[in-house]
């Protein structure tokens, strides 16, 4: 990656496309009735500058290309956002989308691998999505391939064991090319993280574990992007950026209420929140 385009007008573009993807994400669950709102539009931004940011190679008409770089779902709850990013990306036809969650449907409520050009891995089984992003890393230096390898964490999820137990071996493999992604909305399905299980201190812990750690503000593209740029020329430690996102971004209502984790809005609920995000 030689360098990102920070200007204005490609700024403006990102933006555009993060609320493209927001309205998909509303026809999507709405239209199925169930999935996760909250916790994809929590992440758009970070999908937005990764896939469209200039930051992952991929070919969409060559999904398995060896050297592409590679972006692992952890939070796999949060598909409607990676089915929508796919498609804009140009790996399926957008009309798929309004398959979400129906029997026989490539388009299930969380990512399966095989069933969709684009899906790395099969998540949403929380905790497993860091350890997967590790054995691509090592699996890319027997095969002697020099991508990249992102993996988006839920916070909810790093209460789990396994995320801590792939982060002391990435250090231990020195998985400099592994890049997690932490959507630190603060919430989980059941409550505050806080109330819950804390993190905190999060960013203490991850550099106790032998990782390079940076935060950001996760619904600022540009500053995504000029993260993202910097810890990909890292080459002693595995990286997290940890993203400071509000769930629900976009919709005062959702916002407000995290309980919208797991449920999909009524369709008077979806009109309100198309009017919200049509302003961004």
């Amino acid at each position: 990656m030689s360098g990102i385009d920070l200007n204005e007008d490609k700024l403006k573009a990102l933006k555009g496309i993060a609320r493209d993807l927001r309205l998909d994400i509303l026809d999507m669950t709405t239209k199925a009735g169930s999935g996760h709102p909250s916790s994809s539009f929590s992440a758009v931004e970070i999908l937005t500058a990764l896939f469209f940011g200039g930051i992952l190679r991929y070919r969409p008409d060559e999904p398995w290309w060896p050297e592409r770089d590679r972006f692992i779902m952890s939070k796999g709850h949060a598909a409607p956002l990676l089915y929508a990013a796919l498609a804009r990306a140009g790996y399926f036809d957008r009309q798929l989308l309004w398959q979400l969650r129906q029997i026989g449907s490539p388009v299930q409520g969380h990512p399966i691998q095989g069933m969709l050009p684009g899906v790395e891995a099969t998540t949403g089984s929380l905790g497993q999505g860091l350890s997967l992003g590790l054995g691509h890393i090592l699996g890319g230096r027997i095969n002697q391939l020099d991508y990249q390898v992102y993996v988006l964490l839920g916070d909810g999820e790093c209460e789990a064991g396994q995320i801590w137990e792939a982060a002391m071996a990435a250090a231990h493999f020195n998985a400099h090319r592994l890049t997690a992604i932490l959507d630190y909305n603060k919430y989980q399905e059941t409550g505050p993280i806080s109330r819950e299980m804390a993190l905190e201190p999060l960013v203490a812990k991850w550099e106790s574990f032998g990782w390079g750690v940076s935060e950001v503000d996760g619904h600022d593209i540009g500053e995504i992007m000029t993260v993202l740029h910097e810890v990909s020329n890292v080459e002693t430690k595995p990286s997290i950026i940890i993203t400071h996102t509000v769930k629900g971004k976009g919709v005062s209502f959702v916002e407000q209420d995290f309980t919208f984790h797991g449920r999909a809005l009524k369709p008077e609920q979806a009109e309100k929140a198309r009017e919200e995000i049509s302003w961004q």
